[in-house]
């Protein structure tokens, strides 16, 4: 005798409970120069792993800054292949990490401390570029433009 309606749906609710704790979130390393720079703007990357030897060069230059400004650890690893193996490709420009499981969290909390401290807080990298001396010719047109601003201040005074 062939099941009935309401037998077929128990069955196939069974199947779908079944399936749903077979199958539970998992826990990828995410990859792709545009995935991860989505992640770490919608702050999801808890740590971002950057190749060193990226051609060209400014397709993962804003990725530092980026990260400095959202405060995600991040750092560079050796070899764009290195990378690739991650994640079962030839090679991959970055990786972002965004959950982990529980027995893992100590090690991705010490790892995030030690990048932070070598690479987020890093003096170098965070540095203002010149030294806020000006070349001679605009030196004379800066005196020439407070020049003017004084003689302005001083007609408004007048008046």
């Amino acid at each position: 005798m062939p099941e009935s309606h309401k037998e077929k749906a128990t069955r196939l609710k069974a199947q779908a409970e079944a399936s749903a704790q077979k199958t539970a979130k998992p826990l990828h390393i995410k990859f792709g120069l545009n995935h991860v720079t989505t992640l770490v703007e919608e702050n999801k990357a808890k740590l971002v792993v950057i190749a060193h030897d990226v051609d060209p060069v400014e397709l993962v230059i804003h990725l530092p800054a980026l990260c400095r400004n959202k405060g995600v650890p991040y750092c560079f690893v050796r070899g764009k292949a290195n990378l690739g193996k991650l994640v079962h490709l030839k090679t991959a420009t970055c990786v972002a990490l965004t959950e982990v499981r529980r027995e893992d969290f100590v090690d991705l909390e010490q790892l995030s401390q030690t990048f932070k401290a070598q690479f987020n807080g890093n003096a170098k990298l965070t540095k203002a570029w010149g030294g806020g001396i000006m070349g001679i010719k605009n030196q004379h047109m800066m005196a020439a433009r407070e020049k003017l601003i004084a003689i302005e201040n001083a007609k408004k005074a007048l008046v």
